[in-house]
């Protein structure tokens, strides 16, 4: 897509624009990782080559501006794991986020729903929230345990300067 039509989908239609903008750039950032990964351009032959190319698989991913229908690249001799989405990821960061903080401000599942809804996806599932929760107390677990032995070492290395102040 040319610069001058991303600037006319966008004074047209705000929201659409913004969606082929997004979809264009994160297509634009698969075919680079994909080029990086194999090490050769679409049907360049080198001795250099990793792999050779496998078409694309169409892929969605839910954002703050609605779905986005992605072009990702294949490979035949090895899976092509990407930055844009982990593996499985449907769904924005962003998104995932909101639903952690309404979980932490006590948001009942039912709820989280209608406001995940509002955000742009068209539902999350009671599992997906009790998932995203569980994964936000393991990393909560492990912050708090890495806080304690940072508090621990300032309050000892405090008592030891103030034991050579006093001496």
């Amino acid at each position: 897509m040319v610069p001058l039509e991303f600037i006319e989908d966008y004074l047209v239609d705000n929201e659409e624009g913004m969606r082929n903008l997004i979809t264009w750039f994160l297509n634009l950032v698969m075919q680079g990782e994909a080029l990086h990964k194999v090490q050769a351009d679409p049907y360049e032959r080198t001795v250099t080559r990793l792999a050779p190319r496998n078409g694309h698989k169409d892929r969605s991913l839910k954002t703050r501006f609605g779905e986005l229908h992605l072009r990702k690249p294949q490979f035949r001799e090895f899976p092509f794991e990407t930055q844009i989405f982990g593996k499985y990821a449907r769904v924005e960061k962003a998104l995932i986020n909101a639903v952690a903080e309404s979980y932490l401000q006590g948001v009942s599942t039912r709820k989280v729903q209608d406001i995940v809804s509002h955000l742009g996806l068209d539902q999350i599932s009671p599992l997906s929230v009790s998932r995203i929760a569980k994964e936000l107390d393991v990393v909560w677990k492990s912050f708090s345990r890495d806080q304690s032995n940072v508090k621990f070492a300032i309050s000892s290395s405090m008592q030891r300067t103030s034991r050579c102040v006093m001496v």
